[in-house]
């Protein structure tokens, strides 16, 4: 198994913890990671890696070992503008001039798809593992959108707590039936923390479990994916129940056509793999990115 080593860096208030993988002189890949997860959930991926890269991952803001922003922890929210600001400042950090190569999960996919098309001179190549965006509002839906952040203001979500490692991972394993329970365990490890009870906690703030007031405006959305340069790989589970979820009733095929904004777009279907592509088929998604961005 590659180590990864730990930094912090400070963005705006907040220390953003890093994990880095591989020789600094190398040829450079940055992954965010998605939803309710932390940036040791690519090192599966790592370790199938054939060349030599160095890997930037962060723990986005409120996940892992990344700082609580005071307002959020106080019952605020996250606002996803904030996780492309962070990634701006990282790669100010680590990568000051030149193009970079961006990879991300589910939400660090919308991340990098959006800086992409908001700094399209910064971004070479964009690897989307399960990054479909989310369903279009209707300007009908906010009075309740709206409602129901006024009422989870009063009310924080709270994240369940577990008696043993054994139990996180046995929980990860509930979510993905595919996931082996040898890398269960270890993201059992870097995905909790003990607390002075002696149970374990899920190293994320609740309040990312809060919807927010804001719409999701897709006309906005594809007028910055029209902006992208670089090439796009989509790399996509064979049947994906999260596509399914979030398309609702909307034909796949139609559901899709959003991804005609990207001006050089391409997709990978993976079979035998769920939304966790990068936990299911780590050799075959390393394959992609270094094929893609070689």
């Amino acid at each position: 198994m590659n180590v990864s080593r730990s930094e912090f860096v400070p963005v705006r208030g907040v220390r953003l913890h890093v994990r880095r993988w591989g020789n600094p002189d190398a040829p450079t890949l940055f992954m965010l990671h998605g939803w309710m997860d932390v940036a040791a959930s690519f090192q599966f991926v790592v370790d199938a890696l054939a060349g030599e890269w160095q890997v930037i991952a962060p723990d986005a803001r409120g996940f892992g070992l990344s700082d609580w922003p005071v307002a959020a922890h106080g019952g605020g929210n996250y606002w996803f503008q904030e996780y492309v600001s962070d990634l701006d400042a990282l790669l100010d950090h680590y990568a000051p001039s030149g193009e970079v190569n961006l990879v991300g999960h589910s939400m660090g996919a919308n991340v990098v798809c959006l800086y992409a098309g908001a700094r399209p001179e910064r971004v070479r190549r964009v690897v989307d593992l399960e990054g479909f965006g989310l369903s279009a509002s209707r300007a009908e839906q906010w009075p309740r959108r709206l409602k129901t952040w006024l009422d989870e203001l009063k009310a924080p979500p709270t994240l369940k707590s577990y008696a043993s490692l054994d139990e996180v991972a046995a929980r990860l394993i509930r979510t993905n039936a595919r996931l082996d329970p040898q890398r269960a365990r270890f993201l059992a490890r870097h995905w909790s923390k003990q607390d002075e009870d002696g149970r374990f906690t899920l190293l994320a703030d609740p309040a990312h479990k809060m919807r927010g007031p804001l719409q999701y405006r897709l006309d906005e959305v594809m007028a910055v994916w029209r902006n992208v340069r670089a090439k796009v790989l989509h790399v996509e589970a064979a049947g994906s129940p999260t596509l399914a979820s979030i398309a609702g009733e909307t034909p796949l095929s139609e559901f899709k056509a959003r991804f005609q904004a990207f001006p050089d777009w391409r997709e990978k279907i993976i079979d035998d793999a769920g939304h966790m592509v990068h936990h299911d088929q780590p050799e075959q998604v390393a394959a992609l990115i270094e094929g893609f961005c070689a």
